[in-house]
């Protein structure tokens, strides 16, 4: 019985946490856009590239 009473105030400053943590996220703006970075995989704008790091230029090409 003593062990409830360290537990339920210790459960109630873990919430507290948790709900600050969420009021801190939606203030600085963590949930504004959500739809985007998930389309912005989608988009092709050539931004992605290849193997051409170095190393790989004076590699001849591979044939079949």
């Amino acid at each position: 019985m003593s062990v409830l009473l360290i537990l339920i105030p210790l459960s109630l400053v873990v919430a507290a946490l948790f709900l600050g943590a969420f009021i801190w996220a939606v203030r600085a703006g963590q949930y504004e856009d959500t739809c985007t970075p998930s389309m912005r995989v989608l988009a092709d704008d050539g931004t992605v590239r290849g193997p051409k790091s170095e190393g790989f230029e004076n590699q001849p090409a591979r044939t079949r």
